[in-house]
């Protein structure tokens, strides 16, 4: 039974045992050589979320943006682009006046949107038929 990555420990567990990695560990380290702690801290550390869905209001507001199609972000909309981010990504940004950090938002943001605006087409597709 294959089991989903939690995070970063997860995957790196599995990679060490499809390489045989970790029973060299084992047999140097000794039974207990610290790999199961060294899992969950990179669990911790480098989760793995599920992005959560957007709000029939968060969809509203970044297909009014991406319909108008500019490359300006206003303070508003920053503010309003880093609330999606941070709720549906379970993330902190703050605002800034970076302008690659703007780019990065508004592309990560863009992904989330396109991805949901397919899922919403594909789905009126299906009910058409």
């Amino acid at each position: 039974m294959k089991t989903e990555s939690k995070g970063l420990g997860d995957t790196l567990a599995k990679i060490t045992k499809a390489t045989g990695i970790d029973k060299v560990a084992k047999f140097v380290l000794g039974e207990d050589c610290g790999c199961d702690e060294r899992k969950e801290k990179l669990n911790k550390l480098f989760p793995y979320a599920k992005p959560k869905c957007l709000t029939e209001e968060e969809f509203n507001t970044l297909d009014t943006y991406f319909e108008k199609n500019t490359d300006t972000l206003t303070s508003e909309e920053q503010l309003s682009f880093i609330a999606i981010n941070n709720r549906v990504l379970e993330q902190n940004l703050v605002p800034s006046s970076c302008a690659s950090c703007l780019r990065d938002l508004v592309s990560k943001v863009r992904v989330i949107y396109n991805e949901y605006k397919e899922e919403n087409l594909s789905g009126e597709e299906n009910a058409v038929d």
